[in-house]
């Protein structure tokens, strides 16, 4: 065998065991990797599920501001004259209560 041949099995020798290494290391992370993916699903989801309550939360407080903030009177006639019967009525009956007690 001349030089030449020594040099071209010497190199594909040598690429295939550095090809192998790396394709043994790249499969014993990907391993690693598969076995953690459920925990870190798993916090995600939870992480997720923490920010929409927080934010229902928030959106929540602000529409409790904003409708705090509305005047009486931008409601509609008919909700506002079914407001003011449904007070006379719970007005009406805490003064039944307190009769019968």
């Amino acid at each position: 065998m001349s030089n030449s041949d020594y040099l071209i099995k010497a190199t594909v020798k040598k690429i295939s065991e550095r090809i192998n290494k790396t394709f043994i290391g790249k499969v014993e992370e990907a391993a690693n990797v598969a076995q953690e993916a459920p925990q870190i699903l798993k916090k995600e989801i939870e992480n997720l599920k923490d920010e929409i309550i927080q934010e229902a939360k928030r959106l929540e407080e602000i529409d409790c501001d904003d409708n705090l903030r509305e005047p009486e009177s931008s409601l509609n006639p008919k909700i506002e004259q079914s407001l003011e019967k449904i007070q006379s009525i719970k007005t009406y009956l805490e003064n039944l209560n307190d009769l019968i007690e």
